[in-house]
C-alpha cells in the first residue's frame, strides 16, 4: 500500500472495502492440531495490551494478506482458491514466523449493487479466512481502500485505486481524474481532484455513502460470525474499518485534528455500534488516525492521532501504519538506515497508545524491494523490526533495558504468493495486463513469491523475517531485544552486540542470533512463550534463565520450566515455553550461537545475567 507513498511529498492512503456473503455454515472445526490447554482463547484489551483469557500479554506479528485483494483478477479476494490460502497460511507460519494476519476485504466486491451484498463473495472470503484460522493464526479483517476506488480511473491511466464500488463513484459525477506531475501513486491522495472529491463525499456522507458502507460492514461481520465456529471466531482479533483515512479536502477553517474529531471519530463510534449489532461486541475496533499523523517528513505531517477521542479504552485499539517516506523518496535520506533509526517514530506510537489507554498495532510497514531505493530495504526493515521490539537502540539496550517499552504488534506489507505472476487488466484495460511485481501501481513489497516448482519462497532474508519474539507473556514485559544478524548483501548487520561487561554471555552467543526477554510474572499458570525461528532448532538452542539453564530444551510438560512445543496449526513451527510458578522478575536469554556449551559456561553466563537483571525494576 504505501510504498510509493513518499518520494518527495508522497504518502499514501487506503480506503476500505467490505464483504458480505452468504452460504451454509461450516462443519464444526476441530481445535487446530498441536494446541495446548492455554491456546485458543479470544483476545481482549487490558492495561494497554492485548491479553488472552489466561491474562498473558499477546504480541501479534505477521503480514498483510494480501494486496491481491486490491486487484480484479481474482475478484477482490486475496487468493485464487482456498488451496492457495491454505498453502500461504502454512508458509506464513513456518517460513515467515507470523502468528497473525491482517486480512483484506473489498467494498466493491461485497456490495457491487447498492443495497445488495454479494453472498458468494463473502462466502469465498470467509473460506479463505478460515484457512488462516485453522492454521492457528489470529486474523483481523480490513476493509481496504486506496485512492478511494479503481472506478475513478480511466482505462489508460497511469494509476489505479481500490475500495468503493462503481455505483458509489457514479453518484458523485467526479471530474476526469488527473494527478498532474506525479512520480508516485500516493501523490493522487492530495493532488488528484477526483480522488479528493470522492474522499470528501464519503466522510460527509453525501448520497448516503458512509451509511451504505456501514450497513455493508455490519452484514459482513454478521456473516463472518455466523459462518465460523466458536473456536475460529475466538481467533478473530477485531476489525480494521478503514485503511489510511484522509479527508480529501478540509472544510474552510478545518484542521486535520478537527477533521479527526468531527468526522473520523464519529465514523468509528458508528462502526463500533455496527460491530456490537453484528455480535462482535467483545472485539475492538482497530481505529486508524488520519494517514499523515505520523509522517516522518515534517512538512507532510497532519496533526492527529485521535487526540480528541479521550481514553479509547478496551473497545478500541490505536491502529497505525509506518513507512519511511524519507528513505522511499531517494532524496531525503541518501544512506541506509542505522541502529535505532525508528526508535523515535515507533516510540511515538507507544506514547500515543499509552495516553489513549489502549493497545497499539502497526498494521502496515515495509519498503520497496525493487527500484532505485531497494538497496535500503535490508537496513530499513531491520530498523523497523528493531523499533517494534524496543524503543531503545541496540547500542544502548544492555545499559538501559528498562526503557524498552512494550513490544509492539505489527504486520509487514505484504504476503503475495502471486508476486511476478499476476494477470491484472489495469482499470479493466485488456491491452494493459500487468504481470510484474505486485501488479498494482508499480509496487513491489511482497515478502514472498512462488518458485518454479510452485513452492512458497521468501524474497527477503529469513533471518530478518522469521524472528524470535514474545508471542505471549505471563505477566508484564519489562524489556526485550533480538539480534537477528540479518544481512545487507554479504555484510552481517549486528546492531546489538553483547557488551564486554558480560564476557561469558558474549562467549556463549558468539556469532549466533540471540534474544533476551525480561518479564514480571504474575503467577499465571500458563507459560510465557516465544516464537522460535526455523534457525533455532531445539537441538541447537540454548536458554539461560533464572528458571534454569538448558541446552537443547526438552518437549513441553507442565513440570518443565524451560521447554519447546509446536505452535498450534500443525505447520511445523515451534515455540519456547517458560513456566514461572512464582510471581517476580524473570529473564531468559535464547541463542543458537553455542554448540554443546559446558556446564561451567552456562553457570557463568547465568551469574552475569542474574546480576544484570537485578538492576531492572
Amino acid at each position: 500500500m504505501p510504498h510509493t507513498r513518499a518520494r518527495l511529498l508522497v504518502v499514501l492512503v487506503v480506503l476500505s472495502g467490505f464483504l458480505t456473503v452468504a452460504g451454509s455454515p461450516p462443519a464444526t472445526a476441530a481445535t487446530p492440531p498441536d494446541s495446548l490447554w492455554f491456546d485458543g482463547t479470544a483476545l481482549t484489551v487490558s492495561n494497554g495490551r492485548f491479553t488472552d483469557a489466561t491474562g498473558r500479554e499477546v504480541v501479534l506479528r505477521g503480514y498483510d494478506v494480501s494486496g491481491e485483494a486490491k486487484l480484479a483478477e481474482n475478484g477482490g479476494l486475496p487468493f485464487a482458491s482456498v488451496t492457495d490460502a491454505r498453502t500461504s497460511a502454512r508458509a506464513l507460519r513456518a517460513l515467515g514466523g507470523g502468528n497473525s494476519v491482517r486480512f483484506l476485504l473489498s467494498w466493491a466486491y461485497a456490495e457491487p449493487v447498492r443495497g445488495r451484498v454479494d453472498t458468494a463473495y463473502l462466502a469465498a472470503a470467509t473460506d479463505q479466512m478460515r484457512a488462516f484460522l485453522d492454521a492457528g493464526l489470529r486474523v483481523y479483517p480490513d476493509f481496504h481502500q486506496d485512492l478511494y476506488s479503481r472506478h475513478l480511473f480511466d482505462p489508460d491511466s497511469w494509476y489505479t485505486g481500490d475500495g468503493a464500488p462503481r455505483w458509489a463513484v457514479d453518484l458523485g459525477g467526479y471530474p476526469d481524474e488527473s494527478c498532474g506531475i506525479c512520480f508516485f501513486w500516493g501523490q493522487n491522495i492530495t493532488q488528484n481532484g477526483a480522488v479528493k472529491a470522492a474522499q470528501y463525499d464519503f466522510w460527509h456522507n453525501r448520497h448516503g455513502l458512509r451509511d451504505a458502507f456501514l450497513t455493508t460492514a455490519q452484514r459482513t461481520m454478521t456473516y463472518i460470525r455466523e459462518h465460523l465456529t466458536e473456536g475460529q471466531f475466538a481467533h478473530i482479533v477485531g476489525f480494521d474499518p478503514y485503511n489510511e483515512p484522509f479527508a480529501g479536502t478540509y472544510d474552510p477553517g478545518q484542521s486535520s485534528r478537527v477533521w479527526e474529531r468531527d468526522l473520523l471519530w464519529p465514523f468509528y463510534t458508528a462502526f463500533r455500534a455496527r460491530m456490537d449489532a453484528a455480535g462482535w461486541q467483545d472485539k475492538p475496533v482497530l481505529a486508524e488516525p488520519n494517514l499523515f499523523w505520523n509522517s516522518n517528513i515534517s512538512s507532510q505531517r497532519h496533526e492527529g492521532g485521535l487526540l480528541d477521542a479521550g481514553r479509547l479504552g478496551p473497545r478500541y485499539v490505536l491502529n497505525t501504519h509506518f513507512y519511511d517516506q524519507k528513505a522511499i523518496s531517494g532524496i531525503l535520506m541518501w544512506g541506509n538506515a542505522s541502529d535505532g533509526q525508528y526508535a523515535g517514530d515507533l516510540g511515538a506510537v507507544r506514547d500515543r497508545a499509552a495516553a489513549a489507554g489502549t493497545a497499539a498495532v502497526v498494521s502496515e510497514f515495509g519498503h520497496p524491494l525493487s527500484g532505485t531505493v531497494a538497496g535500503k530495504a535490508p537496513t530499513v526493515l531491520k530498523a523497523m523490526y528493531q523499533g517494534l521490539d524496543s524503543r531503545v537502540k541496540g547500542a544502548a539496550w544492555w545499559s538501559d533495558p528498562a526503557a524498552s517499552g512494550p513490544v509492539l504488534s505489527g504486520q509487514q506489507w505484504q504476503w503475495d504468493i502471486y508476486h511476478g505472476r499476476h494477470q491484472e487488466p489495469m482499470n479493466g484495460n485488456p491491452d494493459k495486463v500487468l504481470t510484474a511485481a505486485d501488479a498494482w501501481n508499480d509496487e513491489d513489497l511482497s515478502a514472498v513469491r512462488l518458485d518454479d516448482s510452485g513452492a512458497v519462497t521468501l524474497r527477503q532474508d529469513a533471518r530478518l523475517l522469521d524472528r524470535l519474539y514474545p508471542s505471549a507473556t505471563a505477566g508484564t514485559t519489562l524489556a526485550f531485544t533480538y539480534e537477528d544478524r540479518s544481512r545487507d548483501g554479504s555484510t552481517v548487520l549486528t546492531w546489538n552486540p553483547v557488551p564486554g561487561s558480560l564476557p561469558s554471555v558474549a562467549r556463549l552467543v558468539g556469532s549466533g542470533q540471540y534474544g533476551v526477554l525480561v518479564w514480571r510474572s504474575d503467577g499465571t499458570a500458563a507459560p510465557t512463550e516465544l516464537h522460535l525461528p526455523a534457525s533455532f532448532p531445539a537441538s541447537a538452542t540454548t536458554v539461560v534463565s533464572d528458571l534454569g539453564t538448558v541446552y537443547a530444551p526438552p518437549s513441553y510438560t507442565p513440570a518443565a520450566p524451560v521447554a519447546v512445543a509446536p505452535e498450534p496449526g500443525g505447520t511445523g513451527s515451534r515455540r519456547l515455553l517458560l513456566t514461572a510458578p512464582e510471581p517476580g522478575v524473570h529473564y531468559a536469554l535464547v541463542t543458537n550461537g553455542a554448540t554443546a556449551p559446558t556446564a561451567d559456561l552456562l553457570a557463568a553466563a547465568r551469574a552475569e545475567l542474574t546480576a544484570w537483571a537485578a538492576r531492572i525494576s
